[in-house]
This record gives structure tokens, sequence and C-alpha cells, in this order.
């Protein structure tokens, strides 16, 4: 073997580390990576925005049963939630689940859970004065949340948020698991397929996710400047 690196494996297989077989075949890569993030993301916003909801419900079996799944969730690894979801959901649902569906709903699960505390303090960040000055106001107390509590503590939230999303596009490598051909199912492979070229391959990989985690990262300290401006 010659001493030095030959980062043309990355060039003849570019095609394939961005789009896999699409459109001659299913989506991979790069594009799958970024597809089972955001359609998570949009899903676990939801989830968590729920769960946090329920988390500072006055009903306490309400309260107290939200809190112990999202305790037990966040005390298991995001693999094994995969796992769960891999073997579980097609029982639950009587027929087959795709493996980006499976992973999909594992992320979303998982990160719901986080997200809800999030949610859950960007409520408690408001002041109390506010919620009490819309109930004297003559609205209903899901009234005060909708209009005037959530409007400000998501503007709060959002940083937060980009963080999560940061972190669920690096989650999304242990999709390959299942055989899921996202950017590190991919980039293996390939060098399972040349066998000589693991480091430019998987520093290449590397690189991408930089990138792409960086540019969020980005995105969300902006966010920081522009809504402490606003304030």
């Amino acid at each position: 073997m010659d001493a030095g690196f030959d980062f043309s494996v990355i060039w003849r297989n570019i095609t394939y580390f961005f789009i896999g077989r699409f459109p001659h075949g299913a989506l991979g890569g790069i594009a799958l990576t970024l597809y089972l993030a955001v359609i998570a993301c949009v899903l676990s916003f939801f989830g968590g925005l729920i769960l946090g909801m329920l988390n500072i419900s006055h009903n306490r079996v309400v309260k107290y049963v939200s809190l112990a799944v999202v305790n037990i969730i966040r005390g298991m690894p995001l693999l094994m939630v995969i796992f769960w979801m891999y073997f579980l959901l097609p029982a639950f649902m009587g027929k087959t689940v795709s493996e980006s569906w499976t992973v999909i709903m594992a992320l979303t699960l998982f990160t719901s859970a986080y997200m809800s505390q999030i949610v859950k303090a960007g409520i408690d960040s408001i002041p109390r004065g506010q919620t009490e000055a819309g109930l004297s106001s003559g609205l209903y107390p899901w009234q005060v949340m909708v209009y005037i509590v959530l409007p400000q503590g998501l503007r709060n939230m959002i940083p937060s948020f980009v963080n999560q999303f940061v972190s669920m596009i690096k989650d999304t490598s242990l999709a390959f698991i299942v055989g899921v051909s996202e950017l590190t199912h991919v980039a293996t492979q390939i060098n399972n397929r040349t066998i000589i070229y693991p480091t430019e391959i998987f520093f290449f990989i590397a690189v991408i996710y930089f990138i792409i985690c960086y540019a969020f990262t980005s995105l969300s300290r902006w966010l920081e400047r522009r809504l402490a401006w606003r304030r």
C-alpha cells in the first residue's frame, strides 16, 4: 500500500455519499440523514410541546404519569429505543414498518422527552404575573396558555430547540444499526467495498457532520443574539 492519502475514492462515490441510489433506488447518504432529522425534529417539536404542557398540568395523575414517561425515556440509551421501535412497532401496528420510519419514530420519542423539559423551562420562565393578568381579564386558562404564555415562552425555547436539532443530526448515525442507508451506513458500505480507504472515507463523513452541525450551531447563536437584542 502506498504512503499518503488518496481521496479519489470520495470523488468516485460522491453521488452515493449525497443521495445514495436515488433516483434509480432508495434515497440515502446525506440527503437521507437530513430527511430523518428534519421529519423527526418537526414531530418532536409537537411531541415535546404536548409532553411539556402535560408536565405542568394541575391534574396530579396526568402530571406524574407524563413525568414518569419522560424520565423513563430519558433514562434509556437511544440505541435501545431504536431496537424497541424496530421490533415492537410492527407488532403493535400489525404490519411492516419501513426502517426509516422506525428510526424516525424512535428519534421522535427520544427527543420529545428532552424537548418537553425545554418547553417546561420556557413556560416557567414567563413571570407569573402574565398568567394572573390574563386570568383577571376574563380569559380561560387554556386561552392564557395559547395566547399569552406560549408565544413568549417559545421565543425563549428556539435556541435550545436548534441545539437539540443539532444533536438529532448526530443521533441519526445510529440508524445504520437497523440497515437505514444514512451517511454512516453509506460510508461503511463504501469502505467494505474498497477496503483500503477507511481513513479517507471516515474523515470525509466527519467533515460533513461537522459542517452540518456547525451551520445549525451558528444559527442557534445568531438566534440567541437576535432574540436578546429584541428583548
